[in-house]
């Protein structure tokens, strides 16, 4: 199928998804869609083992796999999504919580990948350094995710910005530790070892400044030199292109120039939404730019379930691996429940915390499409099936159960007055 085909046809099963959850389960768009295309998945394969002579599996198989989901989310979507995201985040709120939100980002991710590296590398006997690249993959909270559910948890502002703020970033931070873990333990011929060279390890520091920083620094400037040319505009048609072509051009630059691309979209985002609203728009051009972003959100955030819920035909199930997914999702709620504890306490001297701050963050800590294109870009070797199964199992897991109970838990612990 050509481009247009397919994204033909993502759109339609999209819509028709949309609607079917609308008139009967009546969930959350994004989550509703999700179902709805694992049950019709779930139909087809029982549907192949009932009639095998007609091959609807393997058809449907190849037809996934046509689309290229890691480059699709990874070069494609995930740009538009964390500049839509970051739009909606104000600096002032983000600068009142920077401290919570950048060691999450940082001494959280580096927690949450370890523990889940090493408790997986025990479980399964899988090299330490291909069980840390599995961290890597469902250590990051994912933003699409997070951020559709926070719409429905009506959650203190301080409490939301938090997980706004940590999950746009430690998606971006966790990609780059997952691009140097992938080198150290992939680098030398594809094949996952437990070893990696003193020149290797200082490469791979150098890496991460280049990237994270580079990005940050990439985002500032676009999002700076952009402000600059819409404050000398007053045409609301071109200033939403002007957002949309930011989005769309920093994302490929960020890439061509090896510096971390989700990171510059977040920052880039956060410049135009807080920047850019205030001092370079008019008022009527503010209106066009949040309801263009929003719908491109929405839309987009429904494609991304959708092609969540249909990746499961380009997962090699194998019951054999049943208890290490199930153990996985454990693994990821210990992880992400010190990954958040851990910088609370620390900060627990200086700042007081509500005591739904760490359960709140904990559940909400919702993973998706980022862990699945992730695993599935991983290279093809002994350990990626069980890898790719796990990372499917967790990411269902956490959207479905997480995300359908996370409202409920934040409505009953997340109204206290006068909270951090």
């Amino acid at each position: 199928m050509t481009i247009l085909q397919i994204a033909s046809l993502l759109i339609v099963l999209a819509a028709g998804f949309g609607c079917l959850n609308y008139f009967f389960l009546r969930l959350p768009q994004s989550i509703g869609i999700l179902i709805v295309a694992l049950l019709a998945s779930a139909a087809a394969m029982l549907t192949d083992l009932a009639f095998p002579h007609l091959g609807l599996s393997a058809t449907l198989r190849a037809m996934v796999l046509e689309i290229d989901f890691s480059d699709a989310l990874l070069e494609g979507m995930l740009g538009l999504l964390l500049f839509a995201g970051a739009l909606h985040v104000k600096m002032d709120d983000l600068r009142a919580q920077a401290w919570v939100v950048l060691l999450m980002a940082t001494i959280g991710v580096a927690l949450s990948v370890a523990v889940v590296g090493v408790g997986f590398s025990w479980m399964t006997g899988m090299p330490l350094l291909v069980a840390l690249v599995f961290g890597a993959i469902i250590s990051p909270t994912d933003p699409v995710a997070v951020l559709g559910v926070l719409r429905a948890a009506n959650l203190r502002k301080s409490l939301e910005t938090k997980i706004a703020g940590e999950s746009l970033f430690n998606d971006g931070v966790a990609y780059v530790v997952y691009l140097i873990l992938i080198g150290l333990a992939f680098g030398a011929g594809g094949h996952g070892s437990d070893h990696a060279s003193d020149n290797a390890t200082l490469d791979a520091l150098a890496l991460f400044a280049q990237e994270a920083f580079g990005g940050a620094a990439l985002g500032a400037v676009l999002g700076w030199l952009t402000f600059r040319v819409m404050r000398r505009i007053d045409d609301y048609a071109l200033e939403v292109l002007i957002t949309l072509a930011l989005a769309f051009g920093g994302y490929e630059l960020a890439i061509g120039l090896h510096v971390s691309a989700p990171i510059m979209a977040v920052v880039a985002g956060l410049m135009i939404g807080d920047v850019g609203m205030k001092y370079g728009m008019s008022e009527i051009t503010r209106n066009y730019v949040n309801a263009f972003w929003s719908m491109v959100d929405e839309i987009l955030n429904a494609i991304l379930f959708l092609l969540i819920g249909i990746e499961v035909f380009a997962v090699a199930f194998d019951m054999s691996y049943v208890w290490a997914a199930v153990f996985a999702v454990i693994l990821g709620l210990v992880a992400r429940l010190l990954a958040v504890a851990v910088p609370i306490l620390m900060l627990r001297p200086f700042r007081s915390f509500g005591r739904d701050v760490i359960p709140i963050m904990t559940w909400g800590g919702l993973k998706g499409g980022i862990s699945v294109a992730l695993a599935l870009a991983l290279p093809t070797g002994e350990w990626k099936p069980l890898i790719l199964t796990a990372t499917y199992v967790v990411v269902v897991f956490s959207i479905i159960v997480q995300g359908l109970t996370i409202a409920p838990l934040a409505r009953r612990l997340g109204r206290e007055p006068g909270l951090m």
